[in-house]
């Protein structure tokens, strides 16, 4: 039983990293995230176009673009563009607002969700769960790193704490998601790993078990928003405890993850 707050400390130190890790990345990329549209010049379409002195609502409005003036998109971050009106007035405006403009042809500017284009170029993944390792409580933390669009290499660890053991395994996985481009998006892993499971000392000839371990797991990925994921899954695990002999067990995990 004096396990599980060590893992409990572990799990909360792996999600403070990924929230300031999450901090990092966008404090570092928002001077430098320029979309396709940067340096383009687009016609405001609708009545006007409402310029921030910064990227977000809370910000006031700065200067006002009237119908059939230009402005030149400069810089994004998330959902907001920054952007120099015909005066030289600098400003941000809302991705919504400036959908409303004209391109130099004379068409419909159209910007694809930024929110969505991050979640498609993701690379590298954090994450915990919580669930049950047969019938038994499980801890399970995991990060994964996509080496193509739908495929990626996964390494978890995670603890189990029954009434009468305790058990401890890892596993390195590969993963198939071919569906990865969507907000729903189920997966396929298999992989090899170590399993190790060691009995209360209150039981008696009771010996420690250490074997290989192999995996097969079918789950759901739901893109959350923002740089955040929730996921659900079902797992086979099969020990191989002797030359001769095998245990299976059957888990289910829900967790959250954090990806850039």
């Amino acid at each position: 039983m004096r396990r599980i707050p060590t893992l409990l400390q572990c799990l909360r130190c792996a999600l403070l990293a990924c929230a300031l890790a999450g901090g990092a990345v966008g404090v570092r990329a928002a001077p430098n995230d320029a979309n396709d549209a940067a340096g383009e010049r687009l016609q405001v379409a609708g009545p006007y176009l409402e310029m921030h002195t910064g990227p977000g609502r809370g910000y006031p409005v700065v200067h006002v673009v009237e119908r059939r003036q230009w402005i030149v998109v400069e810089l994004r971050h998330t959902d907001w563009y920054r952007v120099r009106a015909e005066g030289g007035q600098v400003g941000w405006v809302p991705r919504a607002q400036i959908e409303t403009t004209l391109t130099e042809a004379g068409t419909s500017k159209t910007f694809r969700d930024l929110v969505i284009d991050d979640y498609l170029v993701r690379r590298l993944e954090f994450g915990s769960a919580w669930g049950h390792f047969k019938s038994e409580p499980m801890l399970k933390m995991w990060t994964q790193y996509r080496l193509a669009d739908t495929v990626g290499v996964e390494l978890a660890v995670a603890q189990v704490q029954g009434l009468f053991s305790g058990s401890d395994f890892w596993h390195l996985s590969l993963t198939s998601e071919p569906w990865s481009d969507r907000r729903l998006s189920p997966f396929f892993s298999v992989g090899l790993g170590q399993f190790k499971n060691i009995p209360n000392a209150s039981l008696v000839d009771a010996a420690p078990t250490d074997a290989k371990l192999a995996h097969a797991t079918l789950g759901l990925r739901w893109y959350l928003g923002e740089r955040f994921v929730a996921r659900l899954d079902t797992s086979l695990y099969t020990a191989f405890v002797a030359d001769n002999r095998t245990t299976e067990y059957r888990a289910v995990t829900a967790g959250i993850a954090f990806f850039f």
